[in-house]
C-alpha cells in the first residue's frame, strides 16, 4: 500500500530559517508519526538556485516562453549549467544534513523502507523553496518508488457532480505556439484509445470560457507559450498571437470544470510554478507543470512516457517519476530536462488511476512491437549479395548524413575507457602535476593569504615557483588564468624572468560569441599558450587543438596550444625544433601529425578549423605523478621528481573554482576529468609520440570503410540465406556482434579508429532483409 509523507514548513524564510513538520501515514488515513525539526538559515540557496536558473536560460532551445522571449544560443554554455547545476545539488544536500535537521532525517530513514511506495508532499507557500530540485535529495534518491509533489498550505476538497464517462474527457488548449511545434503534443493525445480529445487551437476567450462552462472534463490539457511575471510571479498564458489570460481571469469557469469532476490539469508549457499556485486556490484535485522554460523535445518526451504509463495502469506519481527519468537521454543537449516536470497537488484529495476515470486500462499504442519474422524457403545467393549492397550504400548514406555520429563516438568512448583494464600503458613519468584541491584553498585562507576569486594566492605562487625552479624542471605550466596584474614584487621579477614558465590565456570566438581571457601581464607572448579546448556536441573532449590563428580582437594572442608550448621546450631539450609541412601539418622531428579532416572515421562534417588531432588519453588511469600545492610547499621535494620534468600547475578543486571536462573516461559531474588532467594527458600524447613512437590515432581511408562495412554484410546475408532459423539467426547475430566489437576495439588499440556501429548495423539489417525475401 502506497504511504504518505508529508513536509510541512508553516513558517520562515532562508534569512531566518523554517520550521519542519515531517508526517508519516498509509494513504488515505491519518498520519502515523509526526516529528518537527528545523532547518536552519541558508540566505546563499536562492542564490545559488538563481546562478544555475541564469546559466540554465542562457541555453535557449525553442522554449515554451511568451513568444517575444523565444531565443536560441549556442549549446557550448552546457557545461556551466552542468556545473552549476552540481554545485547546486551539492549546497542543497548539504543543507539537509545540518544537524537541527537530523532529527527528521533520522526518523524518516527509520520509519520507510526503500521498497515503500511513496508520496512526498512538500507543504509550503515559499516560492524558491518549490524551486528548489528535491527529487535530488540524497534521502529521496534511495527510495526508487517515490515521487515528490509541491502542495499549498491551504486546501479543500470541492464537492464533485461528476458523471461517469465511457472514455476520458480531454480538453486540449493550443495556445500561441509560434515558434513551437505543438503538432507532437496533439498527436500523442489523439492516440489515447481510450479518451475523446476536444481540440481548441488558438482560441478567444470567450470561446475557451463557453467550452470550461458547458461540458465535463476529466483532464484540462494546454500545449504553448507561458510565463510567470513580476514579484509574486503571476502565471499567464498566451491563448492566440495577440490575447494572454491570467488563471484569475479564468477563476469562474475552471472552478465550475472542478465541481464537473475535473481530475488534472496538465500545463506542457514553460516556467509553471506561477500558474500552478494560481490554480492552487481553484482546489484542481492534481496538475503537472514544468519548472523553468522547457525545450520542445523534452515537453513532448515527457507527455508520451507519462500518457504511456498513466493509461497502461501505472499510479499517478509512479508514471510522472519514470517519464520525468527518462528525460536524462536527453541530457546531453538539454542539461537538467530531468529538473523541470513536476507535481502539485491538492492535500484533500488523492490522485485517481486511469481506472478509477475511465473504468478499465488499455495500453498505449505508442511503441507497437515488431512482428516476428516468418520463415519462408531459401533464396537465390544473389539476393543476399544484392541485400548486402542496397544496405551497405543505406548505412553509408546515414553515416555521411551524420545520423550515426552520435553512436559511433560512444562506442569510441567505450572502447577507449575499457583500455586502462587490460593495457600496461604505464603514467608518464616525465611530468610531474601540482594540483590545487578545496582543501589547499581553505589551507591559503587559513593562512590569511588573499585569493580576491583567485585559487592561489600571489604569495603561495611565489613560493611554489621558487620551490620548483630550485630543482631545474625542462617547463613550467601554469594552468590558471591571471587576467590581472601581481601584487608582489617577487613573483612580478619571477614570472617575468622564468624562462622556462608557460602561461595560459582563452581565445576569442565571434562565431559562438565565446569571451576570451587576457593573459598574465608578466608574460611575454612567446611564453603563452591557449588554453581552449575542442568538445564534441556531447561536451566530451576527443581532439587536440594543436595551433590556431586568433582573431584579429581576440584578447589571447596565442598562436599555439598551453600543451604545446610545453612540449616544445621540452623537445627542445632533446635537439628537437617543430616545422610544419607544405600542406601545413605540424612536424617534430620524424613524427608529423596530421590535421583532422571534415570527415575522419565516425566524426562528419566538423568544424576543423586550426591544427587538430584526435586526442589518444592515455590508458593509465592516473597520467603522471601529483602531489598537493599544501604538500609541495610543506615538504621537502625529492630533486629526482622535478629535475627535468614539466610540471603542471592547475586546479582539481569541485567546490568554488571547478575546472572539469567530460572525456571518453565519463561524462558524469563525478566522472569528469580536471582541465589541468586533460592538459597533461595532451602533453604526454605529443611527447611520447615523438620520443617513444607511441601511436597516433588513425582512420581507415573513405574507401577501404566501405569495404569493411561491406564485408560484414555481406557475411550477414550469406548466413541468413543458409539458415532457416530464427533462433540460429539472432544467436549469429549476437556472436558476429561481438566479434566485430573485438576486432575494433584490437584495432583501436594498435591506433586505428575502425567502423564499429555501422558494421554491426549493416549486418543486423541485411540479415533481417535476406530473411525476409526468403
Amino acid at each position: 500500500m502506497c504511504k504518505l509523507v508529508v513536509l510541512k514548513f508553516a513558517d520562515g524564510s532562508f534569512e531566518q530559517g523554517f520550521s519542519v513538520t515531517l508526517q508519516i501515514g498509509e494513504e488515505g488515513e491519518r498520519p502515523s508519526t509526526e516529528i518537527t525539526g528545523r532547518l536552519p538559515a541558508a540566505a546563499e540557496m536562492p542564490l545559488y538556485y538563481n546562478h544555475w536558473q541564469a546559466s540554465y536560460r542562457q541555453i535557449g532551445s525553442r522554449y515554451r516562453l511568451s513568444a517575444d522571449k523565444v531565443q536560441v544560443t549556442n549549446v557550448s554554455v552546457t557545461q556551466d549549467c552542468q556545473n552549476a547545476a552540481h554545485i547546486l545539488r551539492s549546497r542543497f544536500n548539504t543543507w539537509l544534513k545540518s544537524e537541527e535537521f537530523r532529527p527528521v532525517r533520522e526518523k524518516w530513514l527509520e520509519k520507510l523502507l526503500p521498497t515503500d511506495e511513496l508520496r512526498v508532499i512538500l507543504q509550503t507557500e515559499d516560492y524558491q523553496l518549490k524551486r528548489l530540485p528535491w527529487h535530488l535529495w540524497d534521502v529521496l534518491e534511495r527510495y526508487p518508488k517515490a515521487e515528490v509533489a509541491i502542495a499549498s498550505l491551504r486546501y479543500e476538497r470541492v464537492a464533485s457532480k461528476k458523471t461517469r464517462n465511457d472514455k476520458v474527457n480531454i480538453l486540449a488548449i493550443v495556445g500561441n505556439s509560434h515558434g513551437i511545434d505543438t503538432e507532437a503534443d496533439l498527436n500523442l493525445l489523439q492516440q489515447l484509445n481510450d479518451a475523446n480529445v476536444t481540440l481548441l487551437v488558438e482560441p478567444q476567450r470567450k470561446d475557451l470560457t463557453d467550452l470550461l462552462w458547458g461540458n465535463s472534463w476529466d483532464i484540462l490539457f494546454f500545449a504553448g507559450h507561458s510565463s510567470s511575471h513580476g514579484k509574486d510571479c503571476t502565471g499567464r498564458i498566451y491563448i492566440n498571437s495577440t490575447d494572454s489570460l491570467t488563471i484569475s481571469e479564468l477563476r469562474y469557469a475552471l472552478r465550475k470544470a472542478v465541481e464537473r469532476g475535473l481530475q488534472l490539469a496538465m500545463f506542457n508549457s514553460c516556467d509553471g510554478l506561477g500558474l500552478a499556485r494560481d490554480l492552487a486556490d481553484l482546489q484542481i484535485p492534481q496538475m503537472i507543470v514544468m519548472r523553468e522554460p522547457v525545450p520542445d523535445l523534452v515537453a513532448q518526451e515527457f507527455l508520451k512516457y507519462f500518457l504511456k504509463g498513466f493509461a497502461s495502469g501505472e499510479l499517478f506519481y509512479l508514471a510522472v517519476r519514470e517519464a520525468r527519468e527518462r528525460l536524462q537521454g536527453l541530457e546531453d543537449k538539454f542539461p537538467c530536462a530531468t529538473w523541470l516536470p513536476a507535481i502539485c497537488q491538492n492535500l484533500a484529495e488523492a490522485p485517481p488511476s486511469w481506472q478509477q476515470i475511465t473504468g478499465k486500462v488499455e495500453l498505449l499504442p505508442l511503441e507497437p512491437e515488431p512482428l516476428p519474422l516468418p520463415p519462408p524457403p531459401s533464396p537465390k545467393i544473389t539476393v543476399a549479395l544484392f541485400s548486402s549492397v542496397v544496405v551497405t550504400a543505406l548505412v553509408c548514406g546515414l553515416r555521411f548524413l551524420g545520423w550515426l555520429q552520435g553512436p559511433e563516438l560512444q562506442a569510441f568512448d567505450h572502447m577507449m575507457a575499457v583500455r586502462p583494464a587490460i593495457s600496461n600503458e604505464k603514467p608518464d613519468d616525465r611530468l610531474l602535476v601540482v594540483t590545487i584541491e578545496d582543501a589547499d584553498i581553505a589551507q591559503q585562507r587559513r593562512n590569511g593569504e588573499r585569493l580576491d576569486g583567485k585559487s592561489l594566492s600571489d604569495r603561495s605562487l611565489n613560493q611554489l615557483l621558487e620551490k620548483l625552479e630550485q630543482h631545474q624542471p625542462r617547463a613550467i605550466g601554469l594552468d590558471l588564468y591571471r587576467d590581472f596584474k601581481a601584487q608582489d614584487p617577487n613573483l612580478i621579477t619571477r614570472l617575468q624572468q622564468t624562462e622556462n614558465l608557460v602561461g595560459v590565456c582563452k581565445g576569442s570566438d565571434g562565431v559562438t560569441s565565446v569571451n576570451g581571457i587576457e593573459p598574465p601581464p608578466e608574460v611575454p607572448e612567446e611564453r603563452l599558450g591557449f588554453s581552449d579546448f575542442v568538445h564534441d556536441p556531447d561536451g566530451v573532449v576527443r581532439r587536440h587543438l594543436l595551433f590556431m590563428d586568433p582573431e584579429a580582437i581576440s584578447l589571447c594572442p596565442a598562436s599555439f596550444a598551453f600543451s604545446i608550448q610545453l612540449a616544445f621546450r621540452y623537445l627542445l631539450a632533446e635537439g628537437i625544433q617543430p616545422k610544419f609541412t607544405p600542406s601545413g601539418d605540424l612536424q617534430l622531428g620524424k613524427t608529423v601529425f596530421p590535421g583532422l579532416q571534415p570527415r575522419t572515421g565516425g566524426y562528419q562534417s566538423i568544424d576543423t578549423n586550426g591544427g587538430q588531432i584526435l586526442l589518444n588519453y592515455r590508458s593509465s588511469k592516473i597520467i603522471a605523478k601529483q602531489v598537493t600545492l599544501t604538500q609541495i610547499l610543506s615538504t621537502p621535494i625529492n630533486p629526482s621528481a622535478v629535475k627535468d620534468k614539466i610540471v603542471l600547475i592547475g586546479v582539481a578543486a569541485r567546490g568554488d573554482y571547478p575546472d572539469y571536462w567530460a572525456t571518453p573516461y565519463g561524462s558524469k559531474l563525478d566522472e569528469q576529468m580536471a582541465g589541468v588532467f586533460v592538459q597533461a594527458h595532451m602533453v604526454s600524447q605529443i611527447i611520447s609520440t615523438v620520443l617513444d613512437g607511441r601511436k597516433q590515432l588513425q582512420v581507415l581511408s573513405p574507401f577501404v570503410e566501405v569495404v569493411w562495412i561491406l564485408g560484414w554484410s555481406a557475411i550477414g546475408g550469406v548466413f541468413a540465406w543458409r539458415v532457416r532459423s530464427l533462433p540460429k539467426l539472432a544467436l549469429f547475430v549476437g556472436v558476429v556482434s561481438g566479434s566485430v566489437y573485438i576486432l575494433c576495439f584490437g584495432m583501436l588499440i594498435q591506433g586505428y579508429w575502425v567502423p564499429f556501429v555501422p558494421s554491426a548495423l549493416a549486418l543486423v539489417v541485411t540479415v533481417v532483409a535476406t530473411s525476409v525475401q526468403k
